[in-house]
């Protein structure tokens, strides 16, 4: 059952389902960084795959391509170069065609990871060792929101925007009294990728409030 539920629900201290978590730590160690050139594709999948995730390529690409999508997150994790789809549901060439590297909030998830800050347990073959969860120098949870549905549970967070979540949480350093309606006047309600009008206020302020809510968008 935990099995289950950890693959399919992200981990609320770092926003990531196990399968992102390790295609981001295997670019971490291929190197490929902000700044850096772009690597194939195909090579990050193989290095995955490979050596943490050994669940094939079709379990892992698709997962690559919608961490580099603007219009699927919020603030993406990868830069892709080439054809990654589009927001009307295009499909995204081979992997052997296009590229990727981290982005800089990618990377930022990894921050101090070498410092101890983090568990590491062996892969599926014992030859190496991966992290149970990043150390996140931001709330990627909060600003990218979550999806996933696992026995007898599921969850649907919507996403927010990066700034307006940190100056709540700045707000919530100095202030651990803080009100629902203090952090609201800094985190309005969800922020969208591809944007949209939110009809009423009243069921983001209940999900903020309870963790259940649901809101109509235009």
């Amino acid at each position: 059952m935990s099995v289950i539920i950890s693959r399919a629900l992200p981990d609320a201290r770092d926003g990531l389902k196990p399968s992102q978590r390790r295609i981001l730590y295997a670019m971490n160690e291929l190197g490929v960084m902000p700044g850096r050139k772009h690597l194939k594709c195909a090579k990050i999948v193989g290095e995955t795959m490979g050596n943490y995730h050994p669940h094939g390529d079709q379990a892992i690409y698709p997962t690559l391509v919608h961490m580099a999508q603007p219009w699927a997150m919020r603030e993406t994790l990868i830069q892709g170069q080439g054809n990654f789809g589009s927001v009307e549901g295009d499909p995204p060439a081979s992997m052997r065609y296009t590229e990727a590297r981290l982005e800089h909030l990618g990377a930022a998830l990894m921050t101090d990871m070498e410092k101890d800050t983090v568990d590491f347990v062996p892969n599926y073959d014992e030859t190496r060792t991966e992290p149970t969860v990043f150390p996140s120098a931001f709330p990627n949870l909060l600003v990218n929101g979550g999806t996933g549905i696992a026995v007898g549970m599921a969850t649907n967070i919507p996403p927010h925007n990066l700034g307006e979540v940190i100056d709540a949480i700045c707000t919530q350093i100095d202030d651990p009294d803080i009100t629902l309606d203090g952090l609201m006047e800094f985190v309005k309600g969800p922020d969208f990728p591809t944007g949209c009008a939110i009809l009423g206020t009243a069921g983001v302020r209940q999900y903020l409030e309870t963790g259940h809510g649901s809101m109509k968008v235009r």
